[in-house]
């Protein structure tokens, strides 16, 4: 009987090479599974895990307002054709995820990665996302322990939806923990050299709620609405207030949200405005990768705040291979 199954399993492994070489069969067999993203952060972070065994395709366009994002006609099909639909959750893609849901094939299954990461008793609150309107701060990633977290869950889906590559997920994901780790640590460090009285933040876009109470820093005030609108003279007279009380060196910015009122701000406070953290924007090459947009962010955070920047010298902000 041993003898029988072993002539079998020769013979196909001859006829092997045949079918290869038939271009539709081996399409067939080069096909990589189908993983649709959103936001440029979560995109890297599953290229990351997937590696060479997935197609990723990130729906929202880098540098895009990810809370007002649209999705546009041609992203249905792109939909369509996921095997697995991947996004950060808590109310962040609201449009893209109620598309997908209507959309997407019966069998695939769409990651909401905050809900998967937080219980519903620690999301955060605050000037841009309160609670009376129902939607928490979304912005889980800035917080390395929990982007951690993601690269678990992302794991662990990929393996249960391709179980045949389930040693280089595993291996992909232990490397890029080793990474986060080290990531997270010089941010601990980063900060440490900030003097105490300056680990506070003033941001346009209220995007540290996590990243702060993580690493030792208080966010004072964010300055744009929970509308995604300029703030009103009142808001902006209390801010600066704020800042002046507080003693705060600098102000931050982004190029996502462009804001004149900021620059107004930061000369009534006597304050140093900053206008590159980013908080979904990846930087260009050669760092063009999720660890990378944090690298930058501590080293302009630092420098701003008093700090010494080299803590960010030895991080590794390249990718896996994909």
């Amino acid at each position: 009987m041993k003898l029988a199954t072993l002539r079998i399993a020769k013979f196909f492994l001859c006829l092997l090479p045949l079918f290869l070489q038939n271009p539709i069969l081996a399409a067939i067999a080069d096909k990589k599974t189908e993983i649709v993203t959103t936001v440029s952060p979560i995109t890297n972070i599953v290229q990351n895990v997937g590696g060479k065994h997935i197609k990723v395709t990130g729906i929202v366009p880098d540098g895009t307002d990810s809370h007002t994002f649209e999705p546009i006609p041609s992203d249905v099909k792109i939909l369509q054709a996921a095997d697995m639909i991947i996004v950060n959750g808590l109310d962040l893609e609201l449009p893209t995820l109620n598309l997908a849901k209507k959309v997407k094939r019966p069998e695939t299954p769409i990651l909401q990665l905050g809900n998967l990461t937080l219980k519903e008793a620690d999301w955060q609150y605050d000037f841009s996302f309160p609670r009376e309107h129902g939607h928490p701060n979304p912005h889980l990633w800035l917080n390395i322990e929990l982007v951690m977290r993601y690269a678990e869950i992302i794991r662990d889906n990929l393996i249960m939806l391709d179980a045949a590559n389930k040693v280089s997920y595993q291996e992909n994901t232990a490397a890029y923990l080793a990474k986060l780790k080290k990531l997270d640590q010089a941010i601990f460090k980063c900060v440490e050299t900030i003097p105490e009285t300056n680990r506070k933040l003033v941001t346009y876009h209220d995007s540290f709620a996590y990243f702060a109470p993580r690493y030792g820093m208080v966010v004072i005030a964010a300055v744009q609405p929970s509308d995604f609108s300029e703030p009103g003279p009142q808001e902006v007279i209390s801010i600066i207030k704020q800042i002046r009380e507080t003693g705060v060196p600098a102000i931050f910015g982004s190029e996502v949200f462009p804001s004149k009122v900021m620059k107004q701000i930061a000369r009534e406070a006597k304050a140093q405005f900053i206008d590159q953290l980013a908080d979904d924007e990846l930087p260009a090459a050669p760092n063009n990768s999720f660890i990378g947009m944090m690298a930058s962010n501590m080293v302009t955070m630092t420098k701003a705040l008093g700090g010494n920047s080299a803590c960010m010298a030895n991080i590794d902000a390249s990718n896996i291979a994909f």
